[in-house]
């Protein structure tokens, strides 16, 4: 078996691990190439961070940066065996990767949650709850680190973010998680970071009489908004979400603060992300990414 002590980067090589050593090639191979993951060691989990949930899934995100390059694998198999999960291992989680931990999980639930899907109101339901619940206790977990209850419910939400129990039924293609995954394959940023400072800047970016209806839902449902008018609230709860991250969460607001001082390499992001998302909630071309990065920048 594979024992993986730590958070996601840490789960997530221990499954590529647990894969490799029933593999005969280069375990690369299995990151570029899903398919050819038939089988692993079991994997078990002692979760020290609240962000990605990678204790309750089959995904794995490895990075080569010697070729600037951050690859999403998954399998069936690679989901842990067993995962424990105790809030006192994440009461020495810094204040920087709990807010970057709070904006992954909220994350992979908009990612879900924002989707043209009817009739699927179980997963939207879901989706509404847990980002409720991490909105209330991220900003507990952020100045009471030691708050049982805030860690607790922060670690729960995080692992039912991405287990499925918000994507069955309602599973468009991720859109925001591609973009990141460039910046930072490019960049030496944290992830829950760039996803935080890209999400409003897509919101707007996305932002149409077509889109305002389910970003007002979200307003309502979730931020507890008022008004008949759709699209202003929808522009209110971006709004609230920007300062959600940025001033309640107290994360970078821009690429720039986070150390990205040039746009050299947009366009080849910009390239290698919309070949990422294609089949997402609102489609995204190359342009259209590169414009969300310089608006972000």
């Amino acid at each position: 078996m594979v024992l993986a002590i730590g958070g996601g980067s840490t789960i997530d090589c221990a499954k590529v691990v647990a894969a490799g050593a029933k593999y005969d090639g280069d375990a690369w191979d299995l990151v570029l190439d899903p398919t050819k993951i038939k089988a692993a060691l079991p994997i078990y989990s002692v979760l020290t961070l609240s962000a990605t949930g990678s204790e309750m899934d089959e995904f794995a995100v490895i990075s080569d940066m010697t070729k600037n390059e951050k690859w999403g694998t998954a399998a069936e198999c690679l989901k842990p065996t067993m995962s424990v999960l105790d809030p006192t291992y994440t009461f020495s989680v810094s204040k920087k990767q709990t807010a970057a931990g709070t904006a992954d999980m909220m994350s992979h639930t908009f990612e879900n949650y924002f989707s043209f899907e009817e009739g699927a109101d179980v997963p939207k339901r879901f989706g509404e709850g847990l980002l409720m619940t991490m909105m209330k206790y991220g900003p507990i977990a952020l100045h009471d680190p030691e708050n049982y209850d805030a860690r607790a419910n922060l670690m729960w939400a995080a692992s039912h973010a991405i287990n499925g129990l918000t994507r069955v039924g309602n599973a468009p293609a991720w859109c925001v998680h591609p973009m990141e995954h460039e910046l930072s394959a490019f960049y030496d940023i944290t992830h829950g970071q760039g996803l935080a400072i890209l999400t409003p800047v897509w919101m707007e970016h996305v932002l149409s009489d077509k889109t305002a209806p389910i970003f007002a839902t979200y307003g309502r449902n979730v931020l507890g908004l008022t008004g008949t008018d759709d699209m202003a609230v929808s522009k209110e709860a971006i709004e609230r979400t920007r300062e959600f991250f940025f001033k309640t969460m107290e994360m970078p607001e821009n690429l720039r603060a986070v150390g990205i001082t040039d746009q050299t390499h947009f366009e080849k992001m910009a390239e290698k992300a919309a070949a990422g998302c294609e089949g997402c909630f609102v489609p995204l071309t190359k342009d259209d990414i590169i414009e969300i990065f310089k608006a972000a920048f």
